[in-house]
Protein backbone atom coordinates (compact mmCIF):
# COMPACT_ATOMS: atom_id res chain seq x y z
CA UNK A 1 0.00 0.00 0.00
CA UNK A 2 1.55 3.32 -0.99
CA UNK A 3 0.46 5.50 2.08
CA UNK A 4 1.91 8.57 0.76
CA UNK A 5 -0.65 8.27 -2.33
CA UNK A 6 -3.62 7.75 0.74
CA UNK A 7 -2.11 11.37 2.51
CA UNK A 8 -2.37 12.98 -0.79
CA UNK A 9 -5.86 12.30 -1.89
CA UNK A 10 -6.78 12.79 2.27
CA UNK A 11 -4.87 16.48 1.70
CA UNK A 12 -7.28 17.49 -1.06
CA UNK A 13 -10.52 17.02 1.22
CA UNK A 14 -10.45 20.34 2.67
CA UNK A 15 -13.38 20.02 5.29
CA UNK A 16 -12.41 18.25 8.44
CA UNK A 17 -15.55 17.02 9.71
CA UNK A 18 -15.38 14.87 6.05
CA UNK A 19 -12.34 13.51 7.19
CA UNK A 20 -13.44 12.69 10.81
CA UNK A 21 -16.45 10.96 8.92
CA UNK A 22 -14.04 9.02 6.87
CA UNK A 23 -12.51 8.09 10.21
CA UNK A 24 -15.81 7.47 12.16
CA UNK A 25 -17.53 5.13 9.46
CA UNK A 26 -13.44 3.27 9.05
CA UNK A 27 -13.81 2.92 12.68
CA UNK A 28 -17.50 0.95 12.63
CA UNK A 29 -16.54 -0.77 9.78
CA UNK A 30 -13.57 -2.48 11.67
CA UNK A 31 -10.87 -1.12 9.02
CA UNK A 32 -7.46 -0.37 9.55
CA UNK A 33 -6.92 3.25 10.38
CA UNK A 34 -4.23 4.19 13.01
CA UNK A 35 -1.05 5.55 12.57
CA UNK A 36 0.63 3.41 15.30
CA UNK A 37 4.17 5.46 16.52
CA UNK A 38 5.95 2.86 18.71
CA UNK A 39 8.97 3.35 20.62
CA UNK A 40 10.01 0.11 22.00
CA UNK A 41 13.49 1.25 23.93
CA UNK A 42 13.30 4.76 25.49
CA UNK A 43 17.89 5.18 24.31
CA UNK A 44 19.55 6.38 21.78
CA UNK A 45 23.52 6.33 20.81
CA UNK A 46 23.62 9.43 19.92
CA UNK A 47 23.24 13.05 21.69
CA UNK A 48 22.55 14.84 18.97
CA UNK A 49 21.90 18.85 19.88
CA UNK A 50 18.39 19.53 18.79
CA UNK A 51 16.97 16.38 20.35
CA UNK A 52 15.91 15.71 24.47
CA UNK A 53 18.66 13.51 24.84
CA UNK A 54 21.39 15.93 24.94
CA UNK A 55 20.20 17.30 28.02
CA UNK A 56 21.79 14.96 30.97
CA UNK A 57 18.84 15.63 33.35
CA UNK A 58 16.20 14.65 30.90
CA UNK A 59 18.34 11.35 29.41
CA UNK A 60 17.67 10.05 33.30
CA UNK A 61 14.38 9.98 33.05
CA UNK A 62 13.97 8.18 29.36
CA UNK A 63 15.17 4.46 30.19
CA UNK A 64 12.98 1.77 29.77
CA UNK A 65 12.18 -1.37 27.11
CA UNK A 66 9.19 -3.13 26.10
CA UNK A 67 9.52 -7.16 26.56
CA UNK A 68 9.29 -8.73 23.27
CA UNK A 69 6.57 -11.24 25.28
CA UNK A 70 4.29 -7.88 26.11
CA UNK A 71 4.84 -6.37 22.32
CA UNK A 72 3.43 -9.74 21.19
CA UNK A 73 0.19 -8.82 23.26
CA UNK A 74 0.36 -5.19 22.14
CA UNK A 75 0.75 -6.40 18.55
CA UNK A 76 -2.27 -8.38 18.89
CA UNK A 77 -4.65 -6.16 20.82
CA UNK A 78 -3.79 -3.00 18.51
CA UNK A 79 -1.87 -3.91 15.12
CA UNK A 80 -4.78 -5.23 13.14
CA UNK A 81 -6.35 -1.43 13.12
CA UNK A 82 -3.33 -0.20 12.19
CA UNK A 83 -3.00 1.14 8.86
CA UNK A 84 0.86 2.07 9.48
CA UNK A 85 3.01 1.22 11.87
CA UNK A 86 6.23 3.78 12.42
CA UNK A 87 9.20 2.15 14.71
CA UNK A 88 11.39 5.04 16.03
CA UNK A 89 9.60 8.19 17.08
CA UNK A 90 11.49 9.95 20.16
CA UNK A 91 14.44 7.21 20.88
CA UNK A 92 16.54 4.92 18.64
CA UNK A 93 15.11 1.72 17.57
CA UNK A 94 18.09 -0.34 16.07
CA UNK A 95 19.07 -0.61 20.06
CA UNK A 96 16.45 -3.26 20.49
CA UNK A 97 17.72 -6.17 20.19
CA UNK A 98 14.37 -7.98 18.82
CA UNK A 99 13.14 -5.29 16.05
CA UNK A 100 12.89 -7.77 13.18
CA UNK A 101 10.26 -9.59 15.86
CA UNK A 102 8.60 -6.53 16.02
CA UNK A 103 8.36 -5.84 12.36
CA UNK A 104 7.06 -9.36 11.72
CA UNK A 105 4.56 -9.08 14.13
CA UNK A 106 3.09 -6.07 12.36
CA UNK A 107 3.46 -8.10 8.84
CA UNK A 108 1.44 -11.08 10.85
CA UNK A 109 -1.52 -8.57 11.94
CA UNK A 110 -1.29 -7.36 7.72
CA UNK A 111 -0.21 -4.12 8.84
CA UNK A 112 -0.27 -2.02 5.45
CA UNK A 113 3.13 -0.14 5.65
CA UNK A 114 5.31 -0.57 8.39
CA UNK A 115 8.70 1.45 9.10
CA UNK A 116 11.70 2.46 11.33
CA UNK A 117 13.16 5.47 11.78
CA UNK A 118 17.05 5.86 13.08
CA UNK A 119 20.13 7.74 12.72
CA UNK A 120 21.47 5.17 11.18
CA UNK A 121 24.67 4.76 12.94
CA UNK A 122 24.75 1.44 13.95
CA UNK A 123 23.02 -0.20 10.96
CA UNK A 124 24.86 -2.94 8.98
CA UNK A 125 24.46 -4.44 5.43
CA UNK A 126 23.27 -7.66 7.96
CA UNK A 127 20.81 -5.99 9.59
CA UNK A 128 19.13 -4.35 6.90
CA UNK A 129 18.77 -7.67 5.32
CA UNK A 130 16.90 -8.63 8.67
CA UNK A 131 14.83 -6.01 8.89
CA UNK A 132 13.57 -6.40 4.78
CA UNK A 133 13.56 -10.12 5.58
CA UNK A 134 10.96 -9.40 8.04
CA UNK A 135 8.88 -7.28 5.86
CA UNK A 136 10.37 -3.48 6.64
CA UNK A 137 8.44 -1.62 4.02
CA UNK A 138 10.38 2.03 4.68
CA UNK A 139 13.67 3.09 6.61
CA UNK A 140 14.00 6.73 7.60
CA UNK A 141 17.26 7.64 7.94
CA UNK A 142 17.76 11.47 10.08
CA UNK A 143 19.92 13.99 8.92
CA UNK A 144 21.14 17.27 10.17
CA UNK A 145 23.94 17.98 8.53
CA UNK A 146 24.98 17.54 4.53
CA UNK A 147 28.83 18.58 5.35
CA UNK A 148 30.75 15.99 7.74
CA UNK A 149 31.50 18.98 10.33
CA UNK A 150 27.87 20.51 10.34
CA UNK A 151 26.69 16.32 10.86
CA UNK A 152 29.12 15.71 13.57
CA UNK A 153 28.25 19.05 15.35
CA UNK A 154 24.60 18.60 15.65
CA UNK A 155 24.55 14.45 15.73
CA UNK A 156 27.46 14.34 18.39
CA UNK A 157 28.57 10.25 18.90
CA UNK A 158 28.07 10.01 15.05
CA UNK A 159 30.59 8.88 12.71
CA UNK A 160 30.10 11.11 9.53
CA UNK A 161 31.81 7.83 7.35
CA UNK A 162 29.38 5.56 8.72
CA UNK A 163 26.57 7.37 7.43
CA UNK A 164 28.04 7.99 4.07
CA UNK A 165 28.80 4.07 4.34
CA UNK A 166 24.61 3.49 5.04
CA UNK A 167 23.35 5.78 2.23
CA UNK A 168 25.75 3.12 -0.09
CA UNK A 169 24.04 0.12 1.48
CA UNK A 170 20.66 1.73 1.71
CA UNK A 171 20.56 2.36 -1.86
CA UNK A 172 21.47 -0.89 -2.84
CA UNK A 173 18.67 -2.78 -0.71
CA UNK A 174 16.55 -0.45 -2.66
CA UNK A 175 17.52 -1.73 -6.05
CA UNK A 176 17.52 -5.83 -4.63
CA UNK A 177 14.57 -5.14 -2.45
CA UNK A 178 12.07 -2.60 -3.21
CA UNK A 179 12.25 -0.88 0.04
CA UNK A 180 11.39 2.17 0.62
CA UNK A 181 14.21 5.16 1.53
CA UNK A 182 13.28 7.99 3.28
CA UNK A 183 15.69 11.04 4.15
CA UNK A 184 14.22 13.66 7.06
CA UNK A 185 16.68 16.85 7.49
CA UNK A 186 15.68 18.86 10.52
CA UNK A 187 16.81 22.59 9.33
CA UNK A 188 17.92 25.47 11.58
CA UNK A 189 19.51 28.36 11.18
CA UNK A 190 23.22 27.04 10.59
CA UNK A 191 22.54 23.80 8.65
CA UNK A 192 20.33 25.80 6.16
CA UNK A 193 22.61 26.71 3.41
CA UNK A 194 24.83 23.35 2.69
CA UNK A 195 20.93 21.78 2.43
CA UNK A 196 21.15 23.22 -1.30
CA UNK A 197 23.56 21.09 -1.71
CA UNK A 198 22.46 17.80 -1.08
CA UNK A 199 22.29 15.96 -4.57
CA UNK A 200 25.43 17.70 -5.58
CA UNK A 201 27.21 16.33 -2.32
CA UNK A 202 25.70 12.68 -2.64
CA UNK A 203 24.81 12.34 -6.72
CA UNK A 204 23.95 8.95 -6.09
CA UNK A 205 22.13 8.71 -3.32
CA UNK A 206 19.05 6.75 -4.77
CA UNK A 207 15.98 7.31 -1.85
CA UNK A 208 11.55 7.53 -2.40
CA UNK A 209 10.99 10.72 0.15
CA UNK A 210 12.86 13.61 1.54
CA UNK A 211 11.09 15.40 4.48
CA UNK A 212 12.59 19.21 5.11
CA UNK A 213 11.37 19.72 8.58
CA UNK A 214 11.89 23.16 10.50
CA UNK A 215 12.99 22.82 13.80
CA UNK A 216 10.48 23.14 16.53
CA UNK A 217 10.68 23.56 20.35
CA UNK A 218 10.12 20.09 21.62
CA UNK A 219 12.14 21.44 25.11
CA UNK A 220 15.53 20.19 27.09
CA UNK A 221 17.53 20.08 24.19
CA UNK A 222 21.13 21.89 23.49
CA UNK A 223 20.52 23.40 20.28
CA UNK A 224 17.93 26.23 21.27
CA UNK A 225 17.82 28.48 17.93
CA UNK A 226 13.94 27.74 17.00
CA UNK A 227 13.77 31.26 15.10
CA UNK A 228 12.74 30.16 11.59
CA UNK A 229 13.20 33.88 10.37
CA UNK A 230 16.49 32.81 7.87
CA UNK A 231 14.12 29.99 6.93
CA UNK A 232 11.56 32.48 5.53
CA UNK A 233 14.37 34.67 4.41
CA UNK A 234 15.79 32.03 2.36
CA UNK A 235 12.73 29.68 1.40
CA UNK A 236 12.65 30.09 -2.33
CA UNK A 237 16.72 30.44 -2.22
CA UNK A 238 17.20 27.22 -0.55
CA UNK A 239 13.88 24.88 0.32
CA UNK A 240 11.43 25.65 -2.91
CA UNK A 241 15.05 25.10 -5.26
CA UNK A 242 16.08 21.48 -3.21
CA UNK A 243 11.92 20.91 -3.86
CA UNK A 244 12.13 21.36 -7.43
CA UNK A 245 15.66 19.21 -8.06
CA UNK A 246 13.82 16.27 -5.96
CA UNK A 247 10.36 16.37 -7.85
CA UNK A 248 13.39 16.15 -11.24
CA UNK A 249 14.14 13.35 -9.58
CA UNK A 250 11.21 12.09 -9.03
CA UNK A 251 12.09 12.12 -5.51
CA UNK A 252 8.59 13.23 -3.21
CA UNK A 253 9.08 15.53 -1.21
CA UNK A 254 7.43 16.62 2.29
CA UNK A 255 7.82 20.35 3.20
CA UNK A 256 5.79 22.99 4.38
CA UNK A 257 5.25 25.81 2.39
CA UNK A 258 6.06 29.11 2.71
CA UNK A 259 3.33 30.71 3.99
CA UNK A 260 2.31 27.40 6.23
CA UNK A 261 6.10 28.90 7.54
CA UNK A 262 5.13 31.96 8.21
CA UNK A 263 2.19 31.72 10.06
CA UNK A 264 2.01 32.48 13.45
CA UNK A 265 0.32 30.10 15.84
CA UNK A 266 -3.09 29.88 15.66
CA UNK A 267 -6.36 27.34 15.46
CA UNK A 268 -5.09 24.08 14.56
CA UNK A 269 -7.93 21.71 12.64
CA UNK A 270 -5.92 18.65 12.94
CA UNK A 271 -6.13 18.42 16.62
CA UNK A 272 -9.77 15.91 16.79
CA UNK A 273 -7.84 14.17 13.57
CA UNK A 274 -4.90 13.42 15.47
CA UNK A 275 -6.74 12.48 18.50
CA UNK A 276 -9.29 9.68 16.85
CA UNK A 277 -6.18 8.27 14.82
CA UNK A 278 -3.04 8.87 16.77
CA UNK A 279 -1.53 5.83 19.14
CA UNK A 280 1.76 6.19 21.06
CA UNK A 281 3.29 3.22 22.53
CA UNK A 282 6.66 3.49 24.64
CA UNK A 283 8.07 1.28 28.34
CA UNK A 284 6.00 3.86 29.96
CA UNK A 285 2.39 4.37 28.30
CA UNK A 286 -0.11 2.37 25.48
CA UNK A 287 -2.26 4.03 23.60
CA UNK A 288 -4.91 6.15 25.67
CA UNK A 289 -5.44 6.12 29.90
CA UNK A 290 -6.90 2.50 31.33
CA UNK A 291 -6.34 0.46 28.12
CA UNK A 292 -5.07 -2.65 29.91
CA UNK A 293 -2.98 -4.89 26.88
CA UNK A 294 -2.71 -7.61 29.06
CA UNK A 295 -6.84 -8.04 28.75
CA UNK A 296 -8.02 -5.36 26.30
CA UNK A 297 -8.05 -5.35 23.20
CA UNK A 298 -9.30 -2.53 20.48
CA UNK A 299 -12.84 -3.46 19.77
CA UNK A 300 -13.78 -3.87 24.03
CA UNK A 301 -11.65 -0.53 25.21
CA UNK A 302 -13.79 1.16 22.63
CA UNK A 303 -16.42 -0.28 23.51
CA UNK A 304 -16.06 0.64 27.31
CA UNK A 305 -15.18 4.03 26.81
CA UNK A 306 -17.86 5.02 24.18
CA UNK A 307 -15.13 5.87 21.59
CA UNK A 308 -17.59 5.27 18.14
CA UNK A 309 -20.09 7.79 19.81
CA UNK A 310 -17.36 10.16 20.52
CA UNK A 311 -16.13 10.25 16.90
CA UNK A 312 -19.81 10.76 15.59
CA UNK A 313 -19.55 13.85 18.10
CA UNK A 314 -16.94 15.14 17.15
CA UNK A 315 -18.07 15.35 13.46
CA UNK A 316 -21.06 16.94 14.60
CA UNK A 317 -19.33 19.30 16.98
CA UNK A 318 -18.68 23.33 16.88
CA UNK A 319 -15.05 24.93 16.35
CA UNK A 320 -14.40 24.83 19.62
CA UNK A 321 -13.88 21.29 20.00
CA UNK A 322 -12.13 20.72 16.29
CA UNK A 323 -9.46 22.99 17.37
CA UNK A 324 -6.66 23.45 19.75
CA UNK A 325 -4.60 26.55 19.95
CA UNK A 326 -1.28 25.37 18.80
CA UNK A 327 1.91 26.34 16.35
CA UNK A 328 1.93 23.03 14.19
CA UNK A 329 3.51 23.26 10.86
CA UNK A 330 1.06 21.39 8.16
CA UNK A 331 3.59 19.48 5.16
CA UNK A 332 3.14 19.86 1.58
CA UNK A 333 3.45 16.13 -0.05
CA UNK A 334 4.95 16.70 -3.77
Amino acid sequence: MDVYDLLKKAARINSPRLKLLGLFLLHIARQCYLGVFLDPILACNLRCRMCYFSDENYRKELKGSIPIEELRQIAKALFHRALKVQIGCGAEPTLYKKLPEVISLAKKQKVPFVSITTNGNLLTEELIEEYIEAGLDELTLSMHGVYEKTYESFMQNASYEKFCRVIELLSEARRKSGLNIRINYTINADNLDELGELFRHFPDMEIDTLQLRPIENIGKADYDNYSHERLIENYIKVIERLKSEAQARKIRCIAPSYEQLCAPEGQNLRAAIFDSSYCYISPKFCWREGFNFHTDSFESYSRRQGISRKMLSDVLAGPARLYRQKRSLNYELS
